[in-house]
């Protein structure tokens, strides 16, 4: 019996999802993608769950889609089709997650694969990580959210620049442009990424969710209507438990000890 595409595991209130499928570089299949769904789903459901951790088994984070598999169907409706019903549903579920999100970025995220590293709200790489716009190598157009994230995280000059010429960028380039959150050794990449994951899990969960909704709101918001949204989310993260908890832990002087509620 073959291995599940997409692996799961929960420890430690971090749940972990590792695609499955190294010797395609874990190129996305439909089996992958469901698995994915699946995970984000099972994760968001699981209130001992308050982050998630997201990887690639083998030496590559995720190759992109897999062209052999057939996962984008030929002609203009069904390609269209096919990013509507099996990718934007993930790359969605990823941004509009209510815990915190980190990629540990193992060998390529080229294709999709870097808009689903993208997607993720704290992105970790190992040395030897590096990202790739691989659309224009094949005569397409990034998809998967890129042409959203990159102007955003890097700027219009670059982005252009990234998307168009199709050039590998190493991890060392992908953090200077501010695609990478930090860089590890890639024997230490894992363990610093479960050590983030359990960082994110200890604190207030209700506030993570609540931070990625504004951050959501803010790429279309002048700022009298962001100031707005603070202060309606402000008033929703005043109201939980984790708020109490933080303050009576500053005024006692002591460590809070955050419950996600």
């Amino acid at each position: 019996m073959s291995e599940p595409a997409v692996l799961y595991a929960a420890e430690g209130g971090v749940a972990t999802l590792t695609m499955n499928r190294p010797q395609v570089l874990n190129a996305l299949n439909d089996d992958l993608l469901t698995g994915l769904r699946q995970g984000l789903a099972r994760a968001k459901a699981d209130d001992g769950v308050r982050a998630l951790l997201l990887t690639g088994a083998g030496r590559g984070f995720c190759a992109g889609a897999d062209l052999a598999a057939g996962t984008i169907q030929e002609g203009p409706r069904d390609v269209a089709q096919s990013l509507r019903e099996r990718y934007h549903p993930i790359i969605l579920a990823m941004r509009q997650f209510p815990k915190p999100i980190v990629g540990a970025i193992n060998g390529s995220a080229a294709g999709a694969g870097m808009s689903i590293a993208l997607a993720c709200d704290i992105v970790l790489a190992g040395e030897s990580a590096s990202f790739l716009q691989a659309f224009t190598r094949i005569g397409l157009v990034p998809d998967c959210g890129s042409t959203w994230f990159l102007p955003r995280m890097v700027g219009d000059v670059r982005a252009r620049a990234l998307v168009m010429l199709a050039d590998k960028i190493p991890a060392a380039d992908a953090l200077q442009y501010g695609l990478v959150w930090k860089v590890y050794p890639d024997d230490k990449l894992l363990a610093e990424a479960h050590a983030t994951a359990a960082r994110l899990a200890a604190m207030p969960t209700r506030a993570y969710d609540l931070i990625k909704q504004g951050l959501a709101a803010s790429s279309g918001n002048g700022l009298g209507e962001q100031l707005e949204v603070e202060a309606l989310l402000q008033g929703q993260a005043m109201a939980t438990d984790d708020h109490k908890e933080g303050v009576t832990a500053f005024l006692q002087k002591r460590p809070a000890q955050f419950k996600g509620r």
